[in-house]
């Protein structure tokens, strides 16, 4: 949120510049999104220079970028942060440090060869950041950060006043300094690291994304995939492979595809999580991250507003779990540098002693958890109905009878469904609502009560044939693509009476 303030330009007249190279890093941050047409056209261009033309323009954004190092200008006050841009016409925004809720400082590899960060300030109160920096030199950003951060420590008008920048950084390099307000609450040592490796799927996304890439390469696809066919099998003569040799080399070349991508999920895993530190200071959390590019984000513990814990199968093998939050930021929980996973992977005693530690006495492990009616699975079960009927109809139409096998997977979904019906709960004990729901991939989903932002009842036709409903619980955290707070096939009865009384507690 934005606040003008006469007095301001008087105060950012000596302000702080950007670093120097910060035109170039605005520059990268301009062509980044041309890079992917920009590399197709080089690498499968059929050498027609006249359609490199529109690079023409990579002068006018040198201009620009030179122009916003010059233009821009902050100054941090007391109890604000002033931001000047522009030179003929200049605007000037002030920016209470009470509403930046989230700080993020980021670093790529080419930041850190430079030794500058990045800096973004959120708010809960729009889409876009209150203020980013890009880039300022990386004591500077720390610095910035714990300005922020320490905000309040000083009343205004106590005499002392708030500390500037730069005793923020003198503060910070005091070996008892930032260490003595600094508690760890979860560290992902090397072990931890290979585990959520094996645990994520990150690998299959790239190479999803990587096929998607070449399939938009047009006749150039053919190529491509001809060529990986030839590196793959052209050095094994297929002409005498018998059915039983053919089941085998397909079962190898499976197992190898899949441990390929485990492997590349453990690289992945390695590059985004290496040194994931999760440390508090005071009532602020802070999370920082990366091998080659560094993220560093922090947000105020009242900013969590719901939680999520997962555990999947090889969760369960490998005795693990992950809990994540959702924070009320201006920059959504689809953005990649908030602070959404507490822990990425830990024990379950782990998790738990973290939800106690920032949720003290809400009971979360001795919660009462309400079960559903036996009925219920039959609802988890029926959309695989038609799903198999036009599967097992496509199958058979192309392959005759064998398509039949793929009506084996009904038996499969039912037991799948009575086991999940079985787990699904709910859970009120007058300061949390939770929800808790799978079999084969367990979820827990719950919220304080004082962070709900809305209560709904929804009824698709099959609710108000059976007489049930579902209650949605709205928090201001919640992302557009990640689950929502609901509490499904609830009796229609129940579903209001728990409504109304949710709603007399808030």
């Amino acid at each position: 949120m934005t606040t003008p303030d006469p007095a301001a330009p008087a105060a950012v007249a000596a302000g702080h510049r950007l670093h120097p190279m910060s035109w170039l890093f605005e520059l990268i941050a301009q062509l980044r999104q041309f890079l992917v047409p920009l590399l197709a056209l080089v690498v499968f261009g059929q050498g027609d220079r006249s359609e490199l033309w529109p690079l023409a323009g990579l002068a006018v954004l040198v201009a620009a970028s030179l122009w916003r190092y010059f233009a821009f200008r902050y100054q941090p006050e007391a109890d604000q942060l002033v931001l000047r841009t522009g030179l003929l016409s200049r605007n000037v925004r002030v920016v209470p440090y009470g509403r930046i809720h989230n700080v993020a400082v980021d670093q790529t590899l080419l930041h850190r060869l430079f030794d500058v960060a990045s800096v973004r300030l959120e708010s809960a109160g729009g889409k876009k950041p209150e203020a980013e920096m890009r880039v300022l030199r990386l004591d500077q950003a720390l610095a910035l950060e714990d300005l922020i951060r320490h905000r309040g420590a000083t009343a205004p008008g106590s005499g002392t006043g708030q500390p500037s920048v730069a005793d923020a950084a003198a503060n910070r390099d005091r070996p008892e300094g930032a260490a003595a307000s600094r508690t760890v609450l979860h560290h992902l040592p090397a072990g931890e690291l290979l585990r959520l490796g094996i645990i994520s799927n990150r690998g299959m996304v790239l190479v999803a994304a990587a096929f998607a890439l070449v399939g938009q390469s047009g006749e150039n696809a053919a190529r491509i995939f001809e060529a990986l066919g030839r590196w793959l099998f052209g050095w094994v003569d297929t002409s005498g492979f018998d059915t039983a040799q053919w089941v085998v080399a397909g079962t190898t070349l499976l197992l190898a595809a899949l441990l390929g991508v485990r492997l590349l999920s453990v690289l992945l895993a390695l590059l985004q999580f290496h040194g994931f530190t999760l440390a508090e200071y005071g009532r602020r959390l802070t999370v920082e991250r990366g091998l080659l590019a560094r993220w560093r984000t922090s947000s105020p513990r009242r900013r969590i507003q719901a939680w999520r814990m997962q555990e999947g199968v090889i969760h369960r093998l490998l005795d693990r779990r992950t809990l994540k939050v959702d924070i009320a930021t201006g920059g959504g929980q689809e953005d990649a540098r908030s602070l959404r996973e507490l822990v990425p992977v830990g024990t379950p005693e782990q998790c738990r002693a973290l939800v106690a530690h920032l949720l003290p006495g809400s009971g979360w492990d001795r919660m009462e958890w309400m079960p559903f009616r036996p009925a219920t699975w039959w609802r988890l079960f029926w959309p695989s109905l038609p799903l198999v009927a036009v599967a097992t109809t496509v199958l058979c139409w192309r392959f005759g009878a064998p398509g039949l096998l793929a009506a084996l997977w009904l038996p499969w979904a039912a037991f799948k469904a009575r086991r999940q019906a079985a787990r699904m709960g709910w859970a009120f004990n007058g300061r949390l609502a939770a929800f808790r729901t799978g079999w084969w991939s367990r979820h827990w989903y719950w919220a304080e009560l004082d962070k709900l932002q809305a209560l709904r009842v929804s009824r698709n036709p099959v609710d108000r044939r059976l007489g049930t409903a579902t209650l949605v619980l709205d928090t201001a955290g919640a992302g557009a693509l990640g689950p929502p707070l609901r509490i499904p096939f609830l009796p229609l009865r129940r579903a209001l009476a728990l409504q109304h009384r949710l709603a007399g507690e808030l």
